[in-house]
């Protein structure tokens, strides 16, 4: 009966997709026209000021080049990206974009968490889906104040990680784990990086939504070749259709793995299964909040799947809580 429904929420999703991505996928689709991408140096924190400046002079050229070719809305979310102060390891602007932007001082932080987003994140979107605190920069600046707050003496750096293809909601990706395992691979050589820019930081990783079956393919049992995962201290996972795993058991890794679900998140629905169809994977499997999953579980308040770094929220709370390793501190359902 599961698998049934997530064949009816697939063929709805491929169909919707079809309609919609006729428009959408549109944005950014000009990418031939941008300046070419800058040779960075690697990951380390002698470098990290050298990047942040290399890319910081790319995302100024590509909203000029954006403009030239007439994309107005493009350029005019590279210039909010483009505002002084703004510090990004990688940025590239074809098609939907990818943008990973740092808060705070990465070398020297006595903890890092790392935001990974949902569908529908874009660089168009980076600043605001909906709400400011729904898209991906919001949501890691809420982060970056709130783990400040409970803890002011403790240096912290977050990191807004847009280091995949997210897909859009209304498409078939969205209810398939391809994107998830490719986002996986680049999500974990992410965390490897993040070790030699910073060797002593315990880094959190905070999943919202598909960015939770991105983590899950990150930490779930590697091949021998794949990079370590030893500084990663704990994973947050909230608004998750699903992980990818048939249960906590199956991290590579072992730290404490925390679930959260607002009370009014239509993601409940879901249907929590796995079906194997020639050349994709549907579903994400076991509900991470479920008994069975094994996990953590922490009170994220009574939001929507939107909500989860709303300021002064509950489950930003916990999830700044968690950010700092202060599991004990968490607040339960």
């Amino acid at each position: 009966m599961r698998a049934s429904r997530l064949r009816r929420a697939f063929a709805v999703a491929a169909a919707a997709g079809a309609m919609v991505f006729s428009v959408a996928g549109t944005s950014g689709s000009a990418a031939s026209g941008m300046p070419a991408a800058p040779r960075l140096p690697g990951v380390q924190a002698d470098t990290l000021a050298e990047r942040y400046g290399a890319n910081d002079d790319f995302i100024e050229k590509s909203e000029r080049a954006a403009r030239r070719m007439g994309d107005t809305a493009r350029a005019d979310h590279l210039a909010e990206l483009a505002e002084p102060g703004r510090q990004f390891l990688s940025f590239d602007p074809r098609d939907d974009g990818l943008a990973v932007e740092v808060l705070g001082d990465l070398a020297h932080a006595d903890r890092v968490a790392v935001v990974v987003p949902g569908s529908d994140t874009t660089i168009d979107t980076f600043d605001e889906l909906g709400t400011r605190y729904a898209a991906l920069a919001g949501g890691a600046r809420a982060v970056h104040a709130e783990m400040r707050r409970l803890s002011p003496d403790t240096k912290v750096a977050v990191v807004a990680w847009l280091g995949y293809h997210a897909p859009r909601t209304l498409s078939r990706d969205v209810v398939t784990t391809a994107r998830a395992q490719a986002g996986g691979a680049q999500l974990r050589v992410f965390v490897a990086q993040l070790k030699q820019a910073n060797p002593a930081a315990p880094v959190t990783l905070i999943c919202h939504s598909y960015g939770s079956a991105v983590c899950g393919s990150a930490v779930e049992n590697p091949a021998s070749t794949a990079a370590p995962l030893d500084n990663l201290a704990g994973i947050a996972v909230v608004g998750s259709p699903g992980m990818g795993l048939r249960s906590a058991s199956d991290l590579a890794v072992r730290v404490p793995l925390w679930v959260g679900r607002g009370a009014d998140d239509w993601i409940a629905g879901v249907p929590h299964a796995s079906v194997s169809v020639p050349g994709a994977t549907i579903g994400f499997g076991t509900d991470p909040l479920s008994r069975e999953f094994g996990a953590r579980t922490f009170d994220a308040g009574r939001g929507g799947h939107s909500d989860y770094f709303k300021p002064g929220g509950l489950a930003l709370h916990n999830l700044a809580l968690i950010g700092l390793g202060h599991g004990e501190a968490v607040s339960h359902d």
